[in-house]
């Protein structure tokens, strides 16, 4: 959480792009952590964020059956939990990326929205517990994620990769990678993803201070997954890094307007669009980064998230 003075001064940057809807949701996410949060142990960020994320968390539509599994590696199980519809047979299926910075977030921290999404479109939705830093550096997320997918894979439904934030980062990196695999997606649709480590462009200026993330909150959490090792230009832990954005997935990214963020889905729906692909970028004006947990009390990001399931569903059509 902000200072109290730069609260006031960030309210008073943004008191015209914001409205009073979100300001709530802003305040009631802010109140959920200590001015201090950064410097706690890491399983106390852990669960403040889950505590947050519950304040926000909606009930399972009907008819949505959820259930958790496992996918077996050598040393390791990754968790995941697999939503579907009781009375419908999907004719696509959603692998979903958590967000939370690849340090906090889980199962529990999206299970509503992986719920809700399964139920506005009807397809199969597996989300995935990846490893989270600092225990697990780069690039062990991005490994769970591309093992996931290939678990993903081995039904015949469609794929799309679809993610938040970090999660949107991983989606990214494995529509890049998937160029490589016999299975490649029919999409992907990032939701205020982070794709580059370079901090200079114009929204990482402009939105330095933005509410629930700022630059500065952007460059702690890049620190701890990466271990302090400089990944700029890997193009795998930083998509906007790849000289190459031919052969993608049709591409949706929802950028929120009051987001260090912003500008890497606006470039990056321009590089693939440059490279002769199909890429949507929308800006969603007045909202911040993570307003997806707002879908129910501010209508801007109920409207988000109606266009961002009907993204997923025009994809598998």
């Amino acid at each position: 959480m902000m200072p109290k003075d730069e609260l006031i001064e960030t309210r008073g940057k943004y008191a015209e792009l914001i409205d009073e809807e979100t300001w709530m949701f802003i305040d009631k996410t802010n109140a959920s952590y200590p001015e201090n949060a950064v410097d706690l142990p890491l399983q106390e960020q852990c669960d403040l964020y889950d505590q947050m994320c519950e304040q926000f968390r909606a009930a399972h539509p009907d008819g949505v059956v959820a259930t958790d599994g496992g996918i077996e590696t050598t040393n390791y199980t990754i968790p995941i939990r697999q939503y579907q519809l009781e009375s419908a047979e999907p004719n696509a299926q959603i692998l979903f990326l958590h967000g939370g910075g690849f340090v906090v977030g889980g199962l529990e921290s999206h299970d509503d929205v992986c719920a809700e999404l399964c139920a506005k479109t009807s397809f199969r939705v597996t989300a995935v517990d990846y490893r989270l830093a600092p225990d697990h550096v780069y690039p062990a997320a991005h490994d769970d994620a591309v093992l996931a997918y290939h678990f993903v894979a081995r039904s015949p439904l469609p794929i799309i990769v679809m993610g938040d934030s970090a999660g949107a980062n991983l989606a990214a990196s494995l529509a890049h990678t998937s160029r490589e695999f016999a299975v490649k997606p029919i999409g992907q649709v990032l939701i205020y993803p982070g794709l580059t480590h370079d901090l200079t462009s114009k929204s990482y200026t402009e939105h330095a201070n933005a509410p629930l993330l700022s630059t500065e909150d952007i460059e702690f959490y890049r620190e701890l997954v990466t271990g302090g090792v400089d990944c700029s230009q890997d193009s795998k832990c930083a998509p906007l890094a790849d000289t190459d954005f031919s052969g993608l997935p049709s591409t949706h990214a929802f950028g929120a307007g009051c987001d260090p963020l912003v500008d890497d889905s606006r470039v990056y729906c321009e590089r693939i669009t440059a490279a002769g692909g199909t890429a949507n970028f929308t800006e969603e004006v007045g909202l911040v980064h993570g307003y997806l947990r707002a879908r129910h009390s501010v209508k801007r990001a109920k409207d988000s998230f109606e266009r961002i399931a009907q993204a997923c569903k025009s994809l598998a059509s």
